[in-house]
């Protein structure tokens, strides 16, 4: 197979999303090849025992351990992230799983932020101390109590840079600088910040993740995620976890994802633009007790977000007065907006947490991170902006 030209890592970002990675058989295919395979033969016997022991670039076992499809989106995320390195995922959870398993083991410390996706809590509450593994939950804001909850001992820091539902967002840079004095790993999912925007490992992040399901994909056909870090975490403690524990993305999903990698830039930029303007709308709203996006001057974390993102990205938050009946019943008036649980999409998603993605969580919990009742999420997409305007304010006009 033939690789682009190495110049690459020169070109600016919408060039690298179209080329980046890009490998070509001998046929010439313009549109990247999808390898549906799961092995590979060998010419001989000999040539099978020397890949076995030190298979090079370009040289693949089989499909769980490595595709040349896979390895194109490896390369190009990698490419957009600022990575040195890469490892595709069945899922967002499989990376996030996989990045913080691959790593630890019985005795070892983590620190991590309390706001998480309810999936990320369970893998730090239920699954970690199940082997072992002592886990501090924090407030992700709170710089003093980074500092006094990370001890010698700790292996890792993990946090989302902007949280799920409530879009709090973290000082990548600051706590990086605690966890680094320190000699713990900085692990970062960045879903929220999208890595159109991303500048977490120039900012110190030693490890991103990324739901590849969300804004990478952008069009909810497929799942999948993807970790990104040095080439030697990812190589010699990410790569041995997962190719013999199974979690690895198929070809079929890797070559959907670079599709999506190829319009991702325009795709978040747009949707942010559309953000920012509903979110400016609805502020001030009588429904409303709050509306939450980062881009707003009214964020808690607004000049943070201007220095570390530049945007305040796709998502946006807002309560209804009234809670969950008033909530619901402003959801069931959408008609442009879907209902789901989903988001990054070109197809705009409102979605109640507290009754799904972060049902599991005790309503103490949900209480103190901010996840009311009347809580609604909502990830913006391609859509008119006055259609969406037309849509959102017309709900609220039922209450």
């Amino acid at each position: 197979m033939k690789d682009t030209p190495s110049k690459t890592r020169t070109r600016r970002t919408r060039t690298n999303l179209v080329h980046g990675g890009t490998k070509r058989s001998g046929w010439g295919e313009l549109s990247e090849a999808m390898f549906l395979t799961q092995g590979f033969a060998y010419d001989s016997a000999e040539q099978a025992e020397a890949r076995f022991q030190n298979a090079g670039p370009d040289e693949y076992i089989y499909a769980r351990y490595g595709n040349p499809t896979v390895r194109m989106f490896e390369e190009r995320i990698a490419l957009l992230e600022g990575a040195e390195d890469g490892f595709a995922t069945a899922s967002g959870m499989a990376a996030v799983n996989g990045a913080l398993v691959s790593m630890l083991k019985a005795g070892d410390h983590v620190v991590a932020a309390r706001a998480l996706f309810g999936s990320c809590l369970y893998i730090l509450e239920e699954i970690l101390p199940r082997y072992g593994v002592e886990v501090t939950l924090v407030d992700g804001t709170d710089l003093p109590a980074w500092e006094a909850a990370i001890r010698d001992d700790t292996r890792a820091v993990f946090f989302e840079s902007m949280s799920n539902p409530t879009l709090e967002v973290i000082d990548i840079e600051a706590v990086a600088k605690l966890a680094h004095d320190r000699g713990a790993t900085v692990i970062v999912d960045n879903v929220f910040s999208t890595p159109v925007y991303s500048d977490a490992i120039a900012q110190g992040a030693d490890v991103v993740i990324y739901s590849a399901t969300k804004h990478i994909d952008g069009q909810g056909r497929t799942l999948g995620g993807v970790i990104l870090g040095t080439t030697e975490f990812i190589r010699k403690t990410v790569e041995p976890y997962m190719k013999h524990t199974g979690g690895s993305m198929s070809p079929f999903t890797a070559w959907v994802l670079l599709k999506g990698l190829e319009t991702i830039d325009l795709r978040v930029r747009a949707q942010t633009g559309t953000a920012q303007a509903l979110a400016e709308r609805l502020s001030g709203h009588p429904a409303l007790t709050r509306v939450i996006y980062p881009g707003l001057p009214t964020h808690a974390q607004h000049d943070l977000t201007r220095r570390q993102t530049g945007a305040g990205g796709t998502m946006l938050s807002f309560e209804v007065a009234g809670g969950k009946v008033a909530a619901f019943a402003v959801l069931n008036a959408l008609e442009v907006i879907l209902i789901s649980n989903n988001l990054g999409d070109a197809k705009s998603i409102a979605t109640h947490p507290a009754t799904t993605t972060h049902q599991r969580l005790a309503p103490e919990t949900r209480e103190m991170l901010g996840i009311g009742d009347g809580l609604i999420r909502l990830s913006v997409g391609l859509e008119d902006q006055e259609d969406l305007a037309e849509d959102l304010l017309g709900a609220l006009a039922i209450l």
